[in-house]
């Protein structure tokens, strides 16, 4: 069995907006993508390392481990061999602490990437492929959340742009979710239900065409 790590937010582990509950796992599109991977044959497992409020590489002032660099290389190690690393991750650089600008926040993904080919894998275990997938849009933050995100949707513009350029300057995949999906009306940052099966069904092909590489 060949293994896929996604590297995510709450928008990854799959909090249903404005509650603090989580969809299940076939219903996250983590899950379904892996569904979709093995419905050709295939025997592929998606490790989710998703945690509510990850940054890329800002500490949350209030509650602890929210660094997505800090023991990044030991979750590599965990979990190696691995095929594809799926990194989605920004939003939460844009919160009300933060002065974050969308280039900012890229070149904190391009931190990460940094931090995991540099991880100390075993002999013979090579550092995988890197999808980076840009979130969708935030638009105006609404319910529980709208006070943490007060300003978010302002700051992210550009967000998706820089981030591109981050992937090409680092020679990674990149995929815009937000040309398939959008935030969810309900408090501006998440995904719905709908919107985690159509991103699965969007980058299952991309992923495809990476695994046969």
């Amino acid at each position: 069995m060949k293994q896929i790590l996604v590297y995510g937010d709450s928008l990854s582990w799959g909090i249903i907006p404005d509650t603090r509950q989580r969809f299940e796992f076939h219903q996250r599109w983590p899950g379904q993508l892996e569904l979709l991977i093995n419905q050709t044959g295939a025997s592929i497992r998606v490790i989710e390392d998703c945690l509510n409020g990850r940054r890329t590489v800002l500490d949350d002032p209030f509650k602890p481990g929210r660094n997505a660099a800090a023991g990044l290389q030991q979750r590599i190690e965990i979990n190696s061999p691995l095929e594809l690393i799926i990194i989605m991750l920004g939003n939460n650089d844009f919160q009300s602490p933060h002065m974050f600008t969308a280039t900012e926040a890229a070149q904190g993904v391009a931190t990460l990437v940094q931090t995991i080919r540099q991880a100390p894998v075993e002999p013979g275990m090579q550092i995988p492929p890197i999808l980076l997938l840009c979130p969708p849009p935030i638009i105006r933050p609404k319910g529980v959340i709208a006070e943490k995100f007060r300003g978010a949707e302002t700051k992210w513009s550009g967000f998706s742009q820089a981030l591109k350029k981050i992937a090409a300057d680092t020679q990674c995949d990149f995929f815009d979710t937000g040309s398939v999906i959008s935030a969810s009306k309900v408090d501006g940052i998440h995904l719905d239900l709908e919107q985690h099966q159509q991103l699965a069904v969007s980058i299952h092909p991309i992923v495809e065409d990476i695994l046969k590489r």
